[in-house]
C-alpha cells in the first residue's frame, strides 16, 4: 500500500452543496433561505444567546457572587522545589525563573512549607508562610525582604 493509493472509504465522503447556481439545480434563486426576512439577507441570522425576544436564559437566571478584579495572583513554590540549589544560594525571582521553577509574570512569589530542606539558602524578596520560614531558619538559612 502507498499513499497515493489511499482513498477514503465508499459512501464516507459526500460532494458539497453548491447553493445559488440556478434554478436547474435544486439549490437556486433563493439557496435554500427562503423568501425575505432577517435570515435571507447577507449578514443575517440572528445572535448568539437571542431567543425570539423572549427574555434569555442568562438574563433570566439570578447572579451571584463577585470577582475581584484586583486580586493578586502568586507563583507557588515549595520548599521541596527549593532542594535543587546549593548550600548558601542566593533565592529570589530571576534564580527562580532561570531554574524554570515560575513560569510568567505574576505579583509575587509565596513559598510554602511542603516538603523539607536541609540546606541553608538565603531567600529574598518573596512572600514566605510562616512555617516554611521557620523550617528554612532551622536549617540554617534566612530571609530578606
Amino acid at each position: 500500500m502507498k499513499l497515493n493509493e489511499l482513498s477514503p472509504s465508499k459512501g464516507s465522503v459526500k460532494a458539497r452543496k453548491r447553493v445559488g447556481r440556478g434554478v436547474g439545480s435544486g439549490l437556486g434563486k433563493t439557496a435554500g433561505r427562503g423568501a425575505k426576512g432577517y435570515n435571507a439577507r447577507s449578514g443575517g441570522g440572528v445572535r448568539p444567546g437571542y431567543e425570539g425576544g423572549q427574555m434569555p436564559i442568562h438574563r433570566r437566571l439570578p447572579k451571584r457572587g463577585f470577582t475581584n478584579i484586583f486580586k493578586k495572583k502568586y507563583s507557588i513554590i515549595n520548599l521541596k522545589d527549593l532542594a535543587r540549589f546549593e548550600s548558601g544560594a542566593v533565592i529570589d525571582e530571576i534564580a527562580l525563573l532561570n531554574f524554570g521553577l515560575v513560569k510568567g509574570r505574576k505579583d509575587g512569589i509565596k513559598i510554602l512549607a511542603k516538603g523539607d530542606i536541609a540546606i541553608p539558602v538565603t531567600v529574598k524578596n518573596c512572600l514566605v508562610s510562616r512555617a516554611a520560614k521557620e523550617k528554612i531558619e532551622s536549617a540554617g538559612g534566612k530571609i530578606e525582604d
